[in-house]
């Protein structure tokens, strides 16, 4: 994980540096305008210049039944191409008859991936790092290694959709588009348990079982994050057997 921190900071680093070789007076444009920063969202840049990519459309019928799919796909081609962009560390991506939802953790490697500042936006305690522990809390040095996404020394999970930049949504919104023009809406989402329970369902379909019996539960889980379900999703490795 060290050696990819290094890797993704290193490309940030590389377009600072020919920013500045350009001259001083050119260096905010020349920033503003790579693909390593979704924070300064000027006018006229050109990653918001489509329109809006993900969530759901102006144009979309009511909420019901907005996320009822029938069914759903782990997109392993999707979760790269998303996990390449700068400012994202890694994605789940689940493709339905309908939808794209995508899980997402972020880092260091892009500027403004969150909307606003302030550590709250953070799920992490990642200070452990700096005492050669795991857990800051109770001193613990290892790691369940059962989950992705973890609350400490992990890369980054946002609780709320709208602490994530709407540069960065609009991105990874018409990467998703570009593969996959028919899809209705793009939802996407950075909170932990989000990202945890996705992670689960692709394990699913990476073991070759049957996501079908899964669907009720799926559409439980992205009801919940994006529309205000009241019901609560069980993780498919927390159900009894």
């Amino acid at each position: 994980m060290n050696a990819f921190r290094r890797g993704r900071a290193g490309a940030a680093a590389a377009v600072i540096a020919a920013a500045v070789a350009l001259g001083g007076c050119n260096y905010t444009e020349y920033f503003q305008k790579s693909n390593y920063d979704y924070g300064s969202r000027e006018p006229g840049d050109l990653k918001m210049s489509r329109p809006v990519s993900h969530g759901p459309k102006a144009s979309a019928n009511s909420e019901k039944g907005r996320h009822d799919n029938r069914y759903f796909v782990y997109s392993p081609k999707l979760s790269y191409e998303v996990s390449r962009l700068p400012g994202v560390a890694g994605a789940i991506v689940m493709l339905t008859d309908r939808n794209a939802y995508v899980g997402l953790l972020t880092d260091w490697s892009a500027s403004g991936t969150k909307s606003r500042g302030g550590t709250d936006t953070f799920e992490q305690d990642n200070t452990g790092t700096t005492e050669g522990v795991y857990n800051v809390d109770n001193g613990d040095s290892t790691w369940n290694n059962r989950e992705m996404a973890t609350p400490y020394n992990s890369f980054f999970t946002h609780r709320r959709i709208s602490d994530l930049s709407p540069e960065l949504r609009q991105v990874i919104g018409d990467t998703i588009r570009r593969r996959h023009p028919n899809v209705r809406e793009v939802h996407i989402s950075a909170n932990r348990e989000f990202v945890n329970q996705l992670v689960e369902y692709a394990k699913a379909d990476w073991a070759g079982k049957p996501l079908a019996p899964l669907v009720p539960e799926f559409n439980k889980l992205v009801k919940y994050v994006f529309a205000g379900g009241t019901e609560i999703p069980v993780p498919p490795n927390r159900k009894p057997q």
